[in-house]
């Protein structure tokens, strides 16, 4: 089902040339709204098409269940495939797949948890499904009146109409693309409900200069993951840079996490993880929820990786160094700790060393293995792990 993704994006770049500004936009001011990167579930990693109503109850079952609400995942969102038809005065309905979206949400709202809901600037969603093009207004106001929390517009078949409406012309395109999602945004201020705006559009015209401008608590900055280690490692690892372009209500999204799907190892999971969290990137988990084995669960119920996703500071972390395969992260945060993650991208075990004044640090720290759960009591000078193949070792210092 991935192959609708790429199919359709492939779909959309076709005959665009891509131009990166060198100009950087002043980071928004923060907002009670997605204050720190959102937490919760997707359906689309798992279940793609097939995803129904049950599924979603489940899954918001499982969030309580297994402990990830508590530890801060609360939006369980609907990507695509749910859509049915409109009526007679142009109201989207859902499909037999979701009798009832209104009951759906208040389900999800009993449990302490909020519904995210998926759609499109163009006139189909991705699935072929309807997208909100021409009832943009209707369309915010029905999401509200059914008490949905979260709505990921994703660009879809909009990039058939900017090339239509402006076939020459790139700089329009990209005018075009940012006044569709500026269009909503203010649709959904209309509601007076606080819905967070997901951006999805691939990264496209380098969507982090102007995804505040249009009212995006969150934009994709890459095509699709995958649940292999190639595809999530050069996702997340092409990051690096785009630091300055993060604050609270306002963060890059590398797309969802593929923890639990079965294609990667436990090291590699957890590499994944830690650079999401390093990232202060969305996590929003992607796998089976009423599946979970236990290694899923310690991954993405690690309170202090967590804790540095979400760091009230909201400052995403960045590179420090790179030698070959061997990459360092560092992450400031509150209290003027850091997190550092030894990451090792080759294909056997290797010691790693991190220097101290490289991360900011003179004289003594303190220092705590994050996945370990251990102290490492006080260190002078640098720290070396012997990090696994694919792996991290991800480390909290303080002074």
């Amino acid at each position: 089902m991935r192959l609708l993704r790429h199919f359709r994006l492939v779909t959309l770049l076709a005959g665009i040339v891509f131009v990166f500004p060198s100009c950087r936009l002043a980071q928004a001011q923060s907002g009670s709204l997605a204050a720190t990167p959102p937490m919760g579930w997707n359906s689309w990693n798992h279940f793609a098409r097939a995803v129904n109503d049950a599924d979603v109850r489940a899954a918001a079952d499982a969030m309580v269940a297994s402990g990830m609400r508590d530890a801060g995942y609360v939006y369980v969102n609907i990507d695509d495939t749910w859509e049915g038809e409109r009526d007679a005065q142009g109201n989207i309905q859902s499909n037999g797949k979701f009798p009832d979206m209104k009951a759906l949400a208040d389900y999800v709202h009993s449990k302490g948890l909020k519904l995210g809901i998926y759609s499109s600037p163009g006139p189909k969603t991705c699935g072929g499904y309807e997208g909100s093009y021409g009832h943009e207004q209707q369309d915010a106001d029905t999401y509200a009146k059914w008490g949905i929390d979260y709505l990921k517009y994703d660009l879809c078949s909009y990039g058939g109409i900017m090339r239509k409406e402006a076939p020459d012309d790139q700089q329009k395109q990209w005018e075009m693309m940012q006044q569709a999602y500026e269009k909503m945004h203010q649709a959904l201020l209309n509601t007076h409900r606080p819905i967070v705006f997901s951006l999805c559009q691939y990264g496209l015209d380098a969507v982090w200069n102007w995804g505040p401008k249009v009212g995006g608590n969150l934009w994709r900055t890459t095509g699709d993951i995958n649940d292999y280690y190639d595809r999530m490692s050069v996702i997340g690892f092409a990051q690096a840079g785009l630091s300055k372009y993060a604050a609270p209500g306002h963060w890059n999204d590398p797309d969802m996490l593929e923890v639990g799907n079965g294609h990667m190892t436990p090291d590699e999971y957890r590499t994944h993880m830690s650079l999401w969290a390093m990232l202060a990137a969305p996590l929003l988990a992607g796998n089976d929820l009423s599946q979970m084995d236990d290694t899923t669960e310690s991954i993405l119920l690690n309170k202090e990786v967590i804790a540095v996703d979400q760091d009230r500071r909201g400052i995403q972390g960045d590179r420090v160094s790179a030698t070959g395969p061997f990459e360092i992260w560092m992450k400031p945060l509150v209290g003027g700790a850091k997190a550092v993650a030894l990451f090792n991208r080759s294909e056997s075990a290797y010691p790693i060393t991190v220097q101290f004044k490289a991360v900011g640090f003179d004289g003594a720290v303190h220092a705590r293995d994050l996945w370990s759960g251990k102290d490492l009591g006080t260190l002078h000078g640098s720290y070396t792990a012997v990090v696994p193949k694919h792996g991290v070792v991800m480390l909290k210092l303080s002074r």
